[in-house]
Order: structure tokens, then C-alpha cells, then sequence
């Protein structure tokens, strides 16, 4: 206990029962932590010595899963990455902006998820082949076009710090559009048309209007921001050759 004594930081909770609260409020807790402690450690220290009512959500602590989404003094974090040493002596921890608060830093995600899966977030192959026919090989140009989209881990800190979908919620957000970038961009599926019908709308990449955050906050690098603005081009070239040049083959 000596090592964890080096360091006494207070960390404010947002707390929120819906079976018993009439509105969220915060809720100081005293930590005692060592210096290369993540927020997700000092959490755990409250669940286990302090106060086992809290709720959050994490699994793995090496920022894989993208569980433990949550706002850091006010900026879309995981809880996992989020060293202590970077923060002063007071870290505020909110649920993650742009949800609906289920129970204290747990969200509700279900909203996310319906948008995922509309954008068919999977290979649809061009055309059926038996497995006796061998694999769907590409070369390493083909794969590197839409690599970085592959790092994805959906955790949803795109959609905290999108100023869009907190004020547009039927926009399809950043995570979505770029996964269905992801497959779109693979050369071994066939199914853009189908996703087109879904993100080439005003619901979809159109509503962005281009602030960039969702790829300042992504912990992969996935660069949803860069993503959504090929789509645009592409988008763009499709409506060019289907009003102005009815000839040309997409």
C-alpha cells in the first residue's frame, strides 16, 4: 500500500441508477495509485474497495475489445489507455457523450449496433465459388487498400465525439460508414451496391459535414474522418456516371 500512497487522486463519477435516480450526479471517490495506473486501474480500485455499486464496462485491459469507452475529463477515452500520469490529481469520468446513459458509465449501444449491421459489415461474395476451387487471393496492393479500415475495434468513441450524430441521431456515424468502406474497397467482395443504398444518402456520409474528431479520438488510427470523404468521391462519381454518363459501366 506504501507504493500506491505516492500518488491520491480524486476521481469524480458520473452516477446514474434509473430505478432510483431522478436525474445523474456525480460522486467523488479518494484513490490511492501508482503513477502507471490507467483510469480502467483507479475504477477497479473503487469497484473493489470502495464501492462495488459501480457500474462501467471492460474486459481485456489492452485496448482490444473496446470496452471501456468512456469520457475522460470531458474527451471520448478507453478507460484502459488513459494513464494517470497525463491527468492532474482530479480526472472527471462520464459515460460516453451522444448515448444514453443505461447505468453510470455503462451506455446503451443498441442504436450503434442496428447501424453497423445495416451497412452489411461482411464479405458478400462476387459470385459463388466451392470451397474445391481454392482460396480468394489478392495481392498486397489489394489488401492495403482497406487494411487500416480492418483495425476497427467498435468502441464507439467516434460516435462521443461526432458533433453530427449528437445532433442528427439518424445519421449512420463514422464507425459504420468506414467498416462498409472496409468492404467495399476488398477485392474479393461484391456487394457495394447493396451498402451504397444505405451510406450514399443523407442520412448517411452526407450528413458529415467533415470536423475530423471521430479520427482524433479513434485508439487504432483507423481514420473514420478520411474514410468518409472517399466515400463522398466515390458517391460522387457514381451519381456523374449514372446522370451524365449513362454509357460508362460502373
Amino acid at each position: 500500500m506504501s507504493e500506491l500512497q505516492k500518488r491520491q487522486i480524486q476521481l469524480e463519477v458520473l452516477r446514474y441508477n434509473p430505478e432510483t435516480d431522478t436525474a445523474p450526479r456525480y460522486q467523488t471517490y479518494s484513490v490511492p495509485c501508482l503513477n502507471e495506473w490507467v483510469v480502467l486501474d483507479a475504477l477497479n480500485y473503487v469497484k473493489d474497495h470502495l464501492d462495488p455499486t459501480l457500474s462501467y464496462r471492460w474486459s481485456c485491459h489492452m485496448a482490444v475489445c473496446g470496452s471501456c469507452g468512456m469520457m475522460v475529463n470531458g474527451e471520448p477515452k478507453l478507460a484502459c489507455k488513459a494513464f494517470i500520469h497525463e491527468y492532474g490529481d482530479q480526472i472527471k469520468v462520464e459515460p460516453m457523450a451522444n448515448f444514453p446513459i443505461e447505468r453510470d458509465l455503462v451506455t446503451t449501444v443498441e442504436d450503434f449496433i442496428t447501424k453497423l449491421a445495416s451497412v452489411k459489415p461482411y464479405l458478400i461474395p462476387k459470385s459463388d465459388q466451392p470451397v474445391s476451387a481454392g482460396e480468394f487471393k489478392q495481392t498486397p496492393a489489394e489488401l492495403k487498400k482497406f487494411k487500416q479500415y480492418t483495425l476497427c475495434i467498435n468502441c464507439m468513441l467516434c460516435y462521443a465525439a461526432c458533433p453530427q450524430y449528437g445532433l442528427v441521431p439518424e445519421f449512420l456515424g463514422p464507425a459504420a460508414i468506414s467498416m462498409a468502406h472496409r468492404y467495399n474497397q476488398d477485392s474479393r467482395d461484391g456487394g457495394r451496391d447493396q451498402r451504397q443504398e444505405v451510406i450514399a444518402t443523407d442520412e448517411g456520409v452526407w450528413e458529415c459535414s467533415f470536423v475530423g474528431a471521430c479520427s482524433e479520438v479513434c485508439p487504432k488510427h483507423v481514420d473514420p474522418a478520411g474514410a468518409l470523404q472517399q466515400v463522398k468521391v466515390a458517391s460522387t462519381i457514381d451519381w456523374y456516371k449514372e446522370h451524365l454518363m449513362p454509357w460508362v459501366k460502373k
